[in-house]
């Protein structure tokens, strides 16, 4: 006779039966850490993140991106 599995879901933490809360002390070093990384990016990471802003605008309104840039260049290129 086979067994049926159980429909619940099964998993281990490491939380061992506690709150899976972070320490303040977690916390504090996570808090330094991502200052220290944050500082070590400095303006190239910026730059990227605004390029990837300014893509996840224009991909969600392709058809319009292609028309406005169209009339600005053939603009642009008529007043030459």
């Amino acid at each position: 006779m086979s067994k049926i599995p159980s429909m619940s879901p099964s998993w281990d933490t490491s939380s061992f039966g506690h709150p899976a809360d972070i320490s303040l002390r977690e916390r504090s070093a996570l808090g330094d850490h991502l200052a220290h990384c944050g500082a070590q990016r400095g303006p190239l990471q910026t730059l990227r993140n605004g390029a990837d802003e300014l893509q996840g605008l224009l991909a969600g309104r392709v058809i319009t991106s292609a028309v406005v840039l169209t009339l600005l260049f053939g603009g642009s290129w008529l007043m030459l």
